[in-house]
Order: structure tokens, then C-alpha cells, then sequence
């Protein structure tokens, strides 16, 4: 198994999609031993999302999504799946469940139930709109959390540069920061539970906590000073394309060659060196520029003059001298420039995982890196097949005899 620094730390995921798997593959990543429960034959609705190779019943994604976790399968809609769920739940740290609101319990899976079999369990609850409040109910995808959220209103142009509607971010950004909350939450009670044993104090005492995260609010916690303003002054934040309102020059530039370039020289001394790169020092010393609140008053004008001399160069030859400068730039990494980064490739964030079904595939790297003398997280194996450990599960966590498990197999309960 694991040398991570979650080894040891067994969570039960009832989840489906992203934004419960995407919270588990992180803890998996870590050394967490995550037993994914599926509906027997089809799995996870999320394996036939992206692209399938021939011949396959998998996307590519899945050897990403479901890696480092094991698959068991139960009908949840069968009350004996529903006892094996529970049982596993006895010898379990955590469950990490992404259904609509009150859907598990109206199958038995209920907070409340998994807490009957083990108290100290702790649940995460990932859902649109939370489990209270009037909307609760609502059926949601990561897609609606960054609308109610704010997100997709300030993606895109302004109206009076593009009357198309606001982009999304081009993955399901949502489910991925709800899920990141949802393994924050869980390690934040599972660091509560290790101290109140410590402090001798009994399950009863203690029970598991209940983590509550809506995909709206998630995103809605990152939107920086957004509310604040508002609260304030009224004012409601507006899209601006490729430009950072608060701090200038920084916005995606033309080249000689027809791609986009990025500069962020939005400090003093980042704009001065820039300016020399552009052998247009006279641009630092005029009072237009002087500091950052003027650069943003006269954005306008000096992104045109930066442009000017952007779409002079070829990209190769801009990135050189912007980077000669020492001020922050790039050019905008599609995924072929990523596989070939040196800097993600010397850490280890683009790695070579041998998938059996697909032959060798190229998986993201964990994050975070974690240094120590032990592993700080590993690929250990890619997404299984649906039910993969399923015999596995069921004998060594719940002792049961091959002739059993044969039967709710063929009963279609696992």
C-alpha cells in the first residue's frame, strides 16, 4: 500500500462525478486507502466522460479520477448493499458522499445511520446548495455552483467588447474547489478526533463531525474582495477579459506569430525593467505611469504601447526578453507545452503511469509535494475497472467466504 502521510487513514467514498472523487483522489494521493463504492455494471457516470478509446468502455480520464483508489460494488438501492455499505462504514475513518441532499438517508445512509455504526465516523457532505436553507434541494452540478457562486459573471469581456455570454473556465472548476474543501474539512475533524482521543475523551463524548460544503459557497469564498465592495460602496465587480483591474500592465499581448503572450509587470520595478526591455525607458519616468493607481487610470493606453512592440517579436524571441528582464511572463501553456515543460517534468508533475487497459498514460503529479524522510504521495495505480476489489474489500475488511460474495454477485447486489 501507502508510506504516505495519510497511510493509515481509511475513507469510504459514496461519491459520484467530480467533486467527492476529485476530494478523495487528493487523500488517496497522500497515502489515504479510499475504497470507492459503485453501482454494480456501470460505475461511476463519470467513466464515460472525455475521450474512449476503441474498444474500451473507460475514458482516459478515469485512469486519472479514479487512481490510487480501490472499487467496490454495491446497490445502494438494495437494503443487503446498503448493510455491506454499513458494515464497511463500522471499520471506516471517513465518508465522503457528493448525493443530493437526503437521498443517502432515504436509502438507510443517513449521517445519523453511519454514526449508529461507528460514532466516531466523520461525514462529508459535498452538495450544491449545502443541506439547510430554502434551496437545498435544488439539483446542481459544479457548472451552477460557479454561477450562484459569481465565477461565471466575471468570466469573459465586457459588454461593450463581446455580447457572447460569459465563458466557463473550461473544467469543472466548481466541483474541483468544492472537493479541496471537502479534504479540508475532513482532515480539519479528523485533527479534532486524534486530540480529543488523546485527551481521553470517548466516542460518546465526541462524536464524528458532519462537514457541510456546497459547490456555491466554494466558490464564492474565493472570490477576493467581490462582497467586500459591495458591502461598502454598492459597486458590483464587472468582467474584464484578460486584464487585472486592480494592478497594471498585465494582459495578454499579440506577437509577430499570432499567439498571446502574458505580462504581469505590475509593480514599479517590474514596469521600469520592462520598459528597458522595450528600449522605451522614457515610458517609466512618464507621470501617467508613475505608480500603479495612474498605470490603472491609463491601462488603456499603455497596453496599446506595449502591444505595439509585443507584436513586433516572435514569441520565442518575446518570452526571451521579457524573461531576460526578470519580470513575471508567459506564454499560454496548452497541454502539449505542459507535457513538455522541463519544470513540471523535473518535478515530477508529469508522470508516466502504465494503465492496462490504455498502455502508458501521462497522469498530473500529486499535489502538494510534501518533503520528509517518507513518501509525500505517490501513483500507485491508475483508475481500476468497475468492482476491482470488490472480493478483496468484502473478505479482508468484512471476513466474508468466496461462496457469499458469489451469490450477491449473482443476486446483482454487488
Amino acid at each position: 500500500m501507502s508510506d504516505g502521510p495519510l497511510s493509515g487513514l481509511r475513507v469510504l467514498e459514496l461519491g459520484h462525478f467530480i467533486a467527492a472523487p476529485f476530494a478523495t483522489r487528493v487523500l488517496a494521493d497522500l497515502g489515504a486507502d479510499v475504497i470507492k463504492v459503485e453501482p454494480p455494471g456501470r460505475g461511476d457516470p463519470v467513466r464515460s466522460w472525455g475521450m474512449i478509446p476503441e474498444g474500451q468502455s473507460d475514458s482516459v480520464w478515469w485512469s486519472v479520477h479514479g487512481r490510487n483508489k480501490r472499487s467496490v460494488t454495491a446497490n445502494l438501492k438494495d437494503p443487503r448493499g446498503v448493510a455491506l455499505v454499513t458494515r464497511l462504514i463500522a471499520g471506516t475513518d471517513a465518508v465522503v458522499e457528493n448525493f443530493k441532499p437526503g437521498q443517502l438517508a432515504s436509502w438507510g445512509l443517513g449521517p445519523e445511520a453511519m454514526r449508529a455504526a461507528n460514532p466516531e465516523v466523520i461525514v462529508v457532505q459535498v452538495s450544491g446548495f449545502g443541506q439547510t436553507g430554502p434551496g437545498h434541494r435544488r439539483a446542481a452540478f459544479g457548472v451552477i455552483g460557479e454561477a450562484v457562486g459569481g465565477l461565471r459573471h466575471l468570466t469573459g469581456y465586457p459588454p461593450e467588447v463581446s455580447d457572447l455570454p460569459p465563458v466557463r473556465t473550461g473544467v469543472s472548476i466548481g466541483d474541483s474547489i468544492a472537493g479541496l474543501y471537502g479534504a479540508i474539512g475532513l482532515l480539519a475533524a479528523l485533527f479534532e478526533r486524534n486530540a480529543a482521543r488523546e485527551a481521553g475523551r470517548r466516542p460518546a463524548d465526541q462524536p464524528g463531525r458532519t462537514i457541510d460544503v456546497a459547490l456555491t459557497e466554494s466558490i464564492l469564498s474565493v472570490l477576493e474582495g467581490c462582497l467586500p465592495e459591495y458591502g461598502l460602496t454598492g459597486a458590483v465587480r464587472q468582467p474584464v477579459g484578460s486584464t487585472l483591474p486592480t494592478a497594471a500592465p498585465s494582459n495578454a499581448y499579440p506577437t509577430a506569430d499570432g499567439r498571446w503572450f502574458l505580462i504581469a509587470a505590475n509593480s514599479d520595478a517590474l514596469f521600469r525593467r520592462l520598459c528597458q526591455a522595450m528600449r522605451r525607458p522614457e515610458l517609466a519616468d512618464d507621470p501617467r505611469y508613475a505608480d500603479n493607481p495612474g498605470r490603472v487610470r491609463h491601462a488603456g493606453d499603455l497596453d496599446a504601447a506595449i502591444a505595439a512592440w509585443t507584436a513586433t517579436l516572435t514569441l520565442d524571441d518575446l518570452s526571451a526578453a521579457v524573461e531576460a528582464a526578470d519580470v513575471p511572463c508567459s506564454r499560454i501553456y496548452d497541454t502539449a507545452d505542459i507535457a513538455a515543460d522541463p519544470q513540471f517534468q523535473a518535478r515530477g508533475m508529469v508522470r508516466r503511469v502504465a494503465d492496462p487497459r490504455f498502455g502508458e498514460v501521462l497522469h498530473p503529479g500529486v499535489v502538494p509535494m510534501m518533503g520528509g524522510e517518507t513518501s509525500g504521495g505517490s501513483i500507485r495505480w491508475p483508475g481500476p475497472p468497475v468492482g476491482a476489489h470488490t472480493d478483496e474489500v468484502l473478505t479482508d475488511l468484512l471476513g466474508m467466504k468466496v461462496a457469499e460474495i458469489g451469490a450477491l454477485r449473482e443476486e446483482g447486489v454487488i
